[in-house]
């Protein structure tokens, strides 16, 4: 099994590295650029004229290598499950992104609308689940698990709607949301490897090769970005996985800087908004280190490595 790891792995890698500079070139043709967020720093508005949807790769990748690696693959309910729910989040970010593009500003989908389709996509994943959702959430060193019953529908909702918005939070900076991933999923990949799904750690090692040619790509200078198809792909991949391989609390240390942008984001929103004024420097936090003083790249790393440093926290918990 570990060879084929490396097959999938080695596989989307090449196959990211040699399709993307064709997607680049046509996606510049067509004008499909990257519409800057309202919440980057003025300094970011270059970034206006560098590709979008380079999310696209990276989701299709994985996935048709997964399938021609694992024949058998439609017989994994977990698997399909976890790869419909990374491409109906992806379309819910192409359509976004589809949008912002050919509307030349930057509202695309309203937030009721993406948290509506999310939620859908959600209670599509729990019901096709069935049998295989667990209602209960196993509490780590303890040997014990809290029995949720029908609440762990809701913790579910909230873990696919949570996680593919704080992804997509942290997509802000050149290969900082991808490579945050790629930990994150190095994590979930040893989890899988250990519980014998090797279905859903077929498409984790595939993923991470895809990512990592995405970085060459996507490291600053960025010459592409993934867009909300990328980052709500990811998030809600993540979520899905938790659920998947019963490490829903473990998330919370595997997904750390994801966690902590989101909740950085949160506070300070309630603090504003309730008249206490700004919390932080600004937000989402990874802002506040450039306006301090840090280069982006430094940033990105030093993002890179507080998650490597949760990821490996995650992956211990996870393991008891």
């Amino acid at each position: 099994m570990a060879v084929m790891l490396g097959i999938g792995f080695l596989s989307s890698l090449i196959a990211v590295l040699v399709l993307m500079p064709y997607f680049i070139r046509w996606l510049k043709k067509k004008r499909v650029n990257q519409k800057v967020s309202e919440y980057s720093l003025q300094e970011y508005k270059e970034k206006e004229k560098t590709p979008v949807m380079g999310g696209l790769l990276f989701i299709f990748a994985p996935i048709v290598v997964t399938a021609l690696c694992q024949h058998d693959f439609w017989q994994d309910r977990a698997l399909l499950l976890v790869m419909a729910e990374f491409v109906c989040f992806g379309l819910i970010g192409f359509t976004d992104d589809w949008l912002i593009v050919t509307q030349s500003n930057n509202i695309g989908l309203k937030p009721w609308q993406k948290l509506m389709l999310q939620t859908i996509f959600a209670i599509l994943f729990i019901v096709c689940m069935g049998s295989r959702l667990p209602h209960e959430v196993h509490i780590p060193f303890m040997y014990v698990s809290l029995k949720l019953g029908s609440g762990y529908i809701l913790l579910a909702m909230l873990m696919f709607t949570g996680s593919s918005n704080a992804v997509n939070l942290t997509d802000g900076m050149d290969g900082l949301a991808a490579g945050c991933t790629v930990f994150a999923c190095a994590a979930f990949l040893m989890i899988a490897y250990i519980q014998g799904e090797y279905g859903i750690a077929l498409l984790i090692s595939a993923l991470i090769g895809a990512l990592i040619g995405y970085l060459y790509f996507n490291i600053k200078p960025a010459r592409i970005f993934m867009g909300d198809t990328g980052s709500l792909a990811l998030g809600a991949l993540l979520a899905g996985l938790a659920i998947s391989l019963r490490s829903e609390i473990a998330y919370i240390i595997i997904g750390g800087v994801f966690v902590i942008e989101t909740v950085c984001v949160i506070i300070q929103q309630i603090s504003v908004r309730t008249g206490h004024g700004k919390v932080f420097i600004y937000t989402p936090i990874h802002y506040a280190f450039v306006i301090k003083g840090m280069r982006e790249k430094q940033v990105v790393y030093l993002f890179w490595l507080v998650e490597a440093l949760f990821a490996a926290i995650g992956l211990w918990i996870g393991l008891h």
